[in-house]
């Protein structure tokens, strides 16, 4: 099982680059891979003025610089169980979730950082389903086992059991993170839990991320502050990417759970919201909720463009209405300099399908779509096949995303 951090992030192609804001004025920002980025130099100090003596410095004390590197980041959406994923995957006594993800799981190791929404309770026995989920433990140790690093709790179902079930989750996660080292963040017992994690503060190889995450709200009401999740309360969003700031953080995640259900186009809300987020400080939003991939954007701001990807989708789930089973997985690339700059944002979109059993396999599996086109004869089921592939090609066309 994967501790932190992980391996090297692989090689792979862009469909985006973005010269980070601490870099370059914004009207050199480049916005498409199609435009060479613009590689960046030392900043000379004030009463230094001769770069050979300047490079011979760094050359002198290398404890200066850094190794130039590329530090990768791995996005999954709504991470779903269904009373039917729990019945499928019980086992004389227990639950056997392998094989559900196993077809991404070397993609979700091999990032820096893998970053998960986590769309249940672990409340205990009895375990249900919609609406008000309670997943096995099995469940979330079976995430950690695919790679994932970061759970993301900020969302509408963390309270469908109540502040009991709230608190049962987060003792679990506590547990998972003591054992093997994955984070959570979104929710806290009490105020000083919630100090220590919003923002969520991880440095890979020197390189501080803040990681914030909240929801818009929750199915059954919020109850006390404590324990509670973080919800779209501005004022306390903006504490929490003040302190991201006042921290040093070299790069701010913003992770909002919004918008509307099983809508491909973003809403005026969450569009409003996402230019407020930039222009405090956000470098990359990534939201979660509406079940449906959504489209992307770029915010440019006065000193910045802030990458906007509105709604990952589902990654997993025993969801079979129109787009529900299509998911986004987004790897994110921040290359930095030998002088700890962040110089490019490169993200990478693959498409994802959830495969429900007796269609491919006998369980619930999620599947990278352009491995699978051509091998229809493989299928179970034709009919998802194709299924699959004229979702495919109406998510790309409806929102502009390609892979």
């Amino acid at each position: 099982m994967n501790s932190l951090p992980k391996m090297e992030g692989k090689p792979g192609g862009t469909v985006l680059a973005i010269i980070r804001r601490s870099v370059l004025p914004a009207a050199l920002f480049c916005m498409s891979a199609a435009f060479p980025a613009v590689s960046a130099t030392p900043r000379e100090s004030p009463g230094i003025r001769d770069r050979a003596l300047l490079f011979s410095l760094f050359e002198k004390f290398p404890a200066c610089r850094h190794n130039a590197d590329t530090i990768v980041l791995n996005f999954i959406g709504d991470v779903m169980l269904h009373q039917a994923q729990i019945d499928n995957a019980r086992r004389d006594g227990s639950f056997d979730f392998s094989g559900c993800l196993d077809d991404i799981r070397d993609r979700l190791r091999a990032a820096d950082l893998s970053v998960a929404n986590m769309e249940f309770t672990l409340a205990g026995e009895p375990y249900s389903g919609y609406p008000a989920f309670s997943a096995p433990d099995e469940y979330a140790e079976y995430l950690v086992q695919c790679g994932t690093d970061i759970f993301l709790t900020a969302n509408n179902h963390i309270l469908d059991k109540g502040e009991r079930g709230l608190l049962r989750t987060l003792s679990v996660y506590r547990t998972l993170e003591r054992d093997y080292g994955i984070k959570m963040t979104g929710s806290a017992e009490d105020a000083e839990a919630k100090d220590a994690c919003y923002p969520l503060f991880v440095t890979v190889r020197g390189l501080k991320l803040a990681f914030v995450n909240f929801t818009y709200g929750t199915n059954l009401g919020i109850g006390k502050e404590f324990p509670g999740t973080n919800l779209t309360d501005r004022e306390d969003i903006l504490r929490a990417m003040d302190r991201a700031g006042a921290a040093g953080a070299d790069f701010i995640v913003v992770l909002p759970h919004w918008g509307e259900e099983y809508r491909t186009a973003h809403s005026r809300q969450q569009e409003e919201l996402a230019v407020w987020l930039a222009e405090n400080g956000a470098d990359l939003i990534v939201g979660t909720h509406p079940h449906v991939v959504q489209d992307t954007s770029v915010i440019r701001t006065a000193t910045s463009a802030v990458p906007v990807i509105y709604s990952l989708g589902n990654i997993i789930s025993n969801m079979s209405a129109a787009d529900t089973q299509t998911g986004l997985m987004l790897e994110m690339k921040l290359v930095r300099n030998a002088w700890g700059e962040i110089t490019e944002i490169l993200p990478e979109f693959t498409f994802t399908w959830c495969s429900l059993p007796g269609r491919l396999s006998d369980r619930h599996k999620t599947i990278i779509i352009r491995d699978w086109t051509g091998r229809r004869n493989e299928w179970i089921r034709k009919y998802e096949y194709e299924k699959m592939v004229s979702s495919y090609r109406r998510i790309k066309s409806l929102t502009g995303i390609e892979d």
